[in-house]
């Protein structure tokens, strides 16, 4: 604590106060300039991280094929068959006759309990059935696998069960039945073959899941699983499901059918063109985002607010004041305005298709609109569209997800995210990424430079306070020495 002016009666702190102020302006201009470093820093990445999302939306919808090669199958009979497009590049069409539908393998055990207490039959322990020692049970499904279930004396039915449906490898799902007291077993998967139940001990019998008995109402029974049999344009076939692929479309058999159903495919037009639209809108919303940013206004005469001037403003006044100060950080900033001509020009490019046909995207309705002020948007002309998409859809998946090689750029949709990749390497490299290493990016450097000046200049205003301190300590002492004089003196004429 210092305690200053008692001596000459003067606001020490106070004047050393406004002395530090003339030279503390320096520093908060490194501050301000710091502050407004850190602001153009995080636009930067926000700018990155939406070329980014926009990037990877496009890469997975625009880029892959399957986006242009959705089918919509007109069926005669939609009840019994149902015929959808996975990953088709062809048109499909024909018959099909449902002969048999797959079933699953099931098996039920014997009667476990009597009437009585077949209730509660679930809290039993195995010990109750006559399992005396730890056994290991084995179910093969019909399909082949096999589970081994480890059993233990003290387990009870439930949990015994419990083990059957939550096992990493259960190819079957168990329940017991309350009401007819036994257990029933029922494949996971269909398709022809059994459920058979093996094991080291005894256990399998005495739970009445294998072996025989002299009463029907406690032996086990075993339902076989069965393939689907179909006719397929001719040619009868069978599969182990009720759904299954054929030529990128997957078919799901519902019904046994009394004669052929038939069907064809078509290109799924509305949803191809639902996906050119949202990536249409999406890049206009960029484009205009952009824009904005490197038109957005610079107020220079808004500088970041210091820690002591936002303590003479209200909340409001210092929520409008770095609204301004904060104006233009991207102002003509020549990455993003490069990007923006960068994608004027793909927009208006020529891609060449497997046919050695030109097609660009203003032949299947999109080009730039026409208004200056739009900067670069596109238009759509949905007629157009769909009439390319119907006509050739696999030329329109061409023009944007066309493969790149060493002398062909590939479609717009790729070159798209090669030239996003390079812009995020160029911004990455400026502004580096939330968690980067300062050391690692240009502005990270600069910052980092900034903050060892504004620590040596902070160094330097405190040696100058401390001698300032010391000056007036001195002063002070002095004419307190001089009063002090000067009344032994009074005092001394006095006498």
């Amino acid at each position: 604590m210092r305690i200053s002016g008692l001596a000459t009666g003067m606001d020490t702190e106070q004047i050393i106060r406004d002395m530090m102020k003339a030279h503390r302006m320096p520093l908060e201009k490194i501050t301000q300039k710091k502050q407004y470093l850190e602001w153009q820093m995080d636009d930067y990445r926000s700018v990155n991280r939406n070329i980014t999302d926009l990037k990877y939306k496009v890469t997975d919808t625009m880029g892959r094929q399957s986006t242009f090669m959705q089918k919509t199958v007109n069926i005669s009979n939609p009840n019994a068959v149902g015929i959808k497009g996975l990953n088709a590049t062809g048109e499909f069409s024909g018959t099909i006759e449902v002969k048999s539908l797959a079933t699953q393998a099931t098996l039920q055990s014997g009667r476990l309990v009597n009437q009585t207490e077949s209730e509660h039959a679930e809290s039993k322990k195995l010990s109750d059935f006559d399992i005396t020692e730890e056994q290991e049970i084995i179910i093969k499904a019909a399909n082949g696998k096999e589970m081994k279930v480890k059993v233990t004396p003290e387990d009870t039915l439930g949990s015994f069960l419990q083990k059957i449906n939550k096992a990493s490898d259960s190819s079957v799902t168990a329940f017991y039945d309350s009401f007819t007291g036994k257990i029933a077993l029922t494949a996971r998967e269909s398709g022809k073959g059994s459920i058979t139940i093996t094991g080291t001990g005894n256990a399998a019998a005495k739970l009445k899941l294998s072996g025989t008995a002299e009463n029907s109402e406690e032996q086990y029974s075993a339902t076989e699983g069965q393939n689907a049999v179909f006719i397929f344009n001719g040619l009868e076939t069978e599969r182990s499901s009720n759904t299954f692929t054929i030529n990128g479309f997957e078919v799901n058999l519902k019904q046994v059918t009394t004669g052929p159903v038939t069907f064809s495919s078509a290109p799924d037009t509305d949803k191809i063109v639902e996906s050119v639209v949202k990536f249409v809108d999406d890049y206009n919303k960029m484009i205009e985002e952009l824009n904005e940013k490197i038109r957005e206004p610079r107020y220079r005469n808004f500088q970041p607010l210091s820690d002591e001037q936002k303590k003479e403003m209200k909340e409001k006044e210092i929520e409008l004041w770095e609204e301004k100060a904060k104006s233009g950080t991207l102002r003509n900033d020549p990455t993003i305005a490069s990007l923006l001509t960068n994608l004027r020009q793909l927009m208006s490019s020529q891609v060449e298709t497997s046919n050695g046909e030109f097609i660009s995207l203003k032949k299947i309705g999109i080009e730039p609109i026409k208004d200056f002020k739009e900067n670069g948007k596109l238009s759509i002309n949905e007629d157009d569209l769909r009439k390319a998409i119907t006509e050739n859809p696999n030329q329109v998946h061409e023009l944007f997800a066309k493969s790149a090689t060493d002398t062909d750029k590939g479609g717009i949709a790729i070159q798209f995210r090669k030239t996003m990749d390079n812009v995020n390497a160029v911004i990455s490299e400026k502004a580096g990424a939330t968690g980067t290493v300062s050391d690692n990016f240009a502005m990270g450097r600069s910052m980092k430079s900034m903050n060892q000046q504004i620590e040596r200049f902070e160094d330097r205003l405190k040696m100058m306070e401390d001698r300032y301190w010391r000056q007036f300590t001195a002063m002070e002492q002095a004419i307190q020495r001089a009063n002090a004089q000067s009344a032994n003196m009074m005092n001394m004429f006095g006498q």
